[in-house]
């Protein structure tokens, strides 16, 4: 999810982590109130920051989440998910995506359009 819409979209942010607490995810870090905020990555020139909308870690490893919903800015959203792939693959970490009905068939668009077709999204 793109930064802008995090305001938006803050119901659907609390019924994540509800979720991934269900599934025995622990150390959640989210940009909710009461939590506290994932790291985030940034240029070099300091210009652009990106940060995972949810981390948490399970059994030792860390995983980073996003939330993939439609929006009206996808090459962001793309140049995103290519960001923290790499960054998770990198330090032997997990990423992975969440969306919801009626959002399934663009995140599905948009993982192909990258080329990352081994994500499976979760739905929630």
């Amino acid at each position: 999810m793109i930064g802008e819409e995090k305001k938006e979209n803050k119901a659907f942010l609390k019924k994540s982590v509800e979720y991934l607490e269900g599934r025995g995810f622990d150390n959640i870090k989210v940009d909710l109130s009461g939590h506290e905020r994932p790291k985030s990555f940034r240029t070099k020139s300091g210009d652009v920051q990106v940060a995972a909308d949810i981390s948490a870690t399970k059994n030792g490893r860390k995983y980073f989440f996003d939330i993939s919903l439609k929006t009206k800015k996808p090459k962001l959203l793309k140049s995103k998910w290519l960001l923290l792939d790499t960054v998770a693959r990198l330090k032997s970490n997990s990423f992975k995506i969440i969306t919801t009905k009626g959002h399934l068939k663009f995140t599905d668009d948009l993982l192909n359009e990258v080329n990352l077709t081994n994500k499976e999204p979760i739905r929630i």
